[in-house]
């Protein structure tokens, strides 16, 4: 048997990924960097796509180092690139320094026909929450960060409404001419107190770059909290791990991330493998077998790029985000689907590439809370705020010696897939203790290693 055929084998019927709600529209075609496809193209099939992109990079903005705070401080998405360069005019950028005609503006486009009245609605209460949050940093820019980024947002949108964009299977983060990557650190940045912050283990980071430099692979089995993981991953890693913060990892994205317009200019800055999650595979059956077929698609391009060596590939194998214990209210890392966790264990192997794995737990749910309950509906409500955020890494975890003494492979499959998420929950428990417990890095112990890399 091929080793494709072995992972396809392995890859059918995983997938329980992250799958955020959005808003729809309908649009004749949709751009692929810049080429016109029609619907029944790459992730356009009978779908429609609403997002957040534009052309040129007049409000992407490198960070800016804050030798007082000693980290990398917040910055206006305006403060680099030339508004010249737009290729559409916008009557609010003109006043986008009057932060009431902004939202005023939310209107004026809605009622002109150039933005569905239901993005216009989520901007404006998507722009009150980010208004608030960031205010309570106390950064001195806060309402000019405010102003600059939304008014970055809210030009992106109208720029995909007017010529939508379309993901392809595997999907590379586009950094010019518009770099989408630091518009979405830019933009999760504000909502970040660093000083509540932390990273566990962050020697084992070192240990990933050295074994990515000798050709092998990485997958990180990791519970899922937020949209903005990505962001706050790379937030967190930036200054020690530049390289792997912003070009290495590749995260494996539920396809309502890739569709809803307060999502996509996240998700174009990001390194994607998409795939239509098996939670919602069949809300349409209609549309069953096209998400098939994408799905396979995708299939290849993983199976391509493990073959290639020198990945690190990102999953959450809870399949979807963490939600809070519906009686205490407490927030907690959701089980892992032990099926996910052994295929995606079986594509590593057969990729005759060395591969390693290891459990990643993240604590951001504060920042961008997911909705109570798992929704079908389109039309998720963005609740935002300021707070602390933590990421942790635990050492290697091996198959063969974890299961060694199961006889049945069932058994040997659920058994490492438990160990996964023990040690996940074991890492966010420590994170808790040191953010919300008001440890900090006293929080520490044995197997963990708290650390501010960032300050």
């Amino acid at each position: 048997m091929s080793s494709f055929v072995v992972c396809y084998q392995a890859w059918n019927g995983m997938l329980g990924l992250s799958a955020s709600s959005c808003f729809s529209s309908s649009f004749p075609g949709a751009r692929v960097l810049g080429r016109s496809v029609s619907r029944e193209g790459v992730w356009g099939r009978k779908l429609c796509f609403c997002g957040i992109y534009g052309v040129r990079n007049w409000m992407a903005a490198e960070p800016v180092e804050d030798r007082r705070m000693g980290r990398r401080a917040a910055v206006l998405a305006s403060d680099t690139g030339e508004e010249a360069e737009l290729t559409r005019s916008r009557s609010f950028l003109s006043v986008r320094a009057e932060e009431g005609r902004l939202c005023y503006s939310f209107g004026m486009e809605a009622e002109a026909g150039r933005l569905p009245s239901n993005i216009a609605s989520g901007l404006e209460e998507l722009y009150n929450n980010y208004r608030n949050a960031v205010l309570q940093s106390g950064d001195p820019k806060a309402s000019e960060i405010i102003l600059s980024n939304m008014s970055a947002a809210f030009d992106r949108i109208l720029l995909d409404v007017e010529d939508p964009f379309v993901f392809s299977p595997y999907h590379k983060a586009i950094r010019e001419p518009f770099d989408y990557y630091m518009f979405g650190q830019n933009y999760i940045r504000p909502l970040v107190d660093f000083s509540r912050s932390y990273v566990g283990n962050i020697s084992i980071f070192y240990d990933m770059e050295e074994i990515l430099r000798q050709g092998h692979n990485i997958v990180l089995m990791s519970n899922h909290q937020t949209e903005a993981d990505p962001a706050i991953i790379a937030l967190l890693l930036e200054r020690n791990f530049p390289h792997l913060a912003e070009k290495m990892v590749i995260f494996v994205a539920g396809d309502r991330v890739l569709i809803d317009p307060l999502c996509k200019p996240f998700s174009m800055g990001r390194n994607l493998l998409c795939v239509y999650s098996k939670k919602h595979m069949f809300d349409d059956p209609e549309l069953a077998e096209m998400k098939r077929i994408a799905n396979t698609k995708s299939l290849k391009e993983l199976a391509m790029l493990l073959r290639t060596g020198s990945n690190i590939i990102w999953i959450a194998p809870s399949g979807g985000r963490d939600r809070p214990d519906p009686v205490t209210g407490e927030w907690y890392p959701a089980s892992f689907d032990s099926s996910s966790v052994d295929n995606m264990r079986r594509l590593l192997e057969h990729s005759r590439v060395p591969g390693h794995i290891y459990s990643l737990a993240l604590l951001c749910y504060e920042i961008m809370p997911p909705p109570r309950q798992v929704e079908k509906a389109i039309g998720e409500r963005r609740t935002i705020a300021y707070g602390g955020v933590g990421l942790s890494v635990a050492p290697e975890m091996s198959f063969n010696e974890i299961t060694a003494g199961c006889v049945n492979p069932e058994k040997a499959k659920d058994a490492f897939s438990q160990a996964l998420y023990d040690s996940v929950l074991e890492q966010y428990d420590t994170l808790k203790s040191a953010i919300y417990g008001h440890k900090g890095l006293n929080a520490s112990n044995l197997m963990i290693a708290l650390s501010q890399p960032f300050q």
